[in-house]
């Protein structure tokens, strides 16, 4: 499913969550095909309440390392994706520097644990904040710079399993991804007559800090019955997908040998949610 070499030849993505895992990967394999790039990443905690080490601008720094090895240009910067201003200012600095913008991989997000009805408010607004209200801001920055530029586009979602199919323990998350399921349909639709394409991905199991084995066998310790609603994947049994099997996804639909594809969302999970 991975483009062929250069097949974004010219283009420019903006890729957000860069820092490190699945940005990194999407930000690098994009930089590959020949598409320059412009990466944001928080590098700092968006919460007291995530419990996994956030990103650092070390992380960061060595994104940008491993963009320019691939002999691609970059525009790297340090902000908050519920940040509306720095989402505003780094798209226009992005376009004067590149000139246009064809593609934004929108995949920065966090993660928490918790059932629903003991949910503290700050649980909830950070997850709520960053995965949904975030992303709806990175692609209210984004889209009117990539309709001015006139070359049409892609726009990836990053969702998840949980943004297909309930997930008890993090209520939270499920809702903040099945909202971009619902972002994303709405857009392919709004945007179909700028020749831009809308589809979200749905990654399940990747090994990335955000995965917490232990956060997660506590749940499954205090509540058996959660673990049924996490499947094996049928072609990957045991162990996690790493980022770059979801990379070749997002590179497939960024590229034109997926124009056909709007509104559409894609399990990426081995078959984990047919299980």
């Amino acid at each position: 499913m991975a483009a062929q070499a250069g097949s974004l030849q010219g283009r420019v993505a903006f890729i957000t969550g860069a820092a490190r895992a699945q940005g990194r990967s999407h930000a690098v394999r994009l930089a590959r095909e020949g598409a320059d790039i412009i990466a944001l990443d928080i590098c700092a905690p968006a919460s007291a309440t995530l419990t996994y080490p956030p990103a650092t601008p070390e992380d960061l720094a060595e994104t940008v390392r491993l963009i320019e090895a691939e002999g691609r240009k970059v525009l790297a910067r340090q902000a908050d994706i519920r940040d509306d201003a720095a989402l505003r200012q780094l798209v226009a600095d992005g376009v004067e520097q590149f000139g246009r913008l064809d593609i934004l991989v929108a995949n920065a997000g966090v993660l928490g644990w918790g059932r629903v009805w003991e949910l503290t408010d700050e649980q909830w607004d950070t997850v709520i904040g960053v995965n949904l209200t975030g992303t709806w801001r990175t692609l209210r920055a984004a889209i009117p710079a990539m309709i001015k530029a006139g070359n049409g586009g892609s726009i990836v979602v990053v969702s998840s399993s949980a943004g297909l199919k309930a997930t008890p323990g993090n209520g939270h998350y499920a809702a903040s991804k099945q909202g971009l399921t619902a972002l994303t349909n709405t857009l392919a639709i709004e945007l179909g007559e700028y020749d831009i394409r809308v589809n979200s991905i749905h990654p399940y199991s990747v090994d990335t800090p955000m995965i917490e084995p232990e956060a997660m066998m506590e749940i499954f310790a205090k509540h058996p019955r959660y673990v049924h609603s996490f499947p094996p994947m049928p072609m990957q049994y045991k162990g996690f997908m790493t980022p770059d099997e979801v990379s070749d996804v997002v590179v497939w639909l960024a590229g034109d040998a997926s124009g056909t594809l709007s509104g559409t969302q894609i399990p990426v999970d081995k078959g984990a949610l047919k299980y």
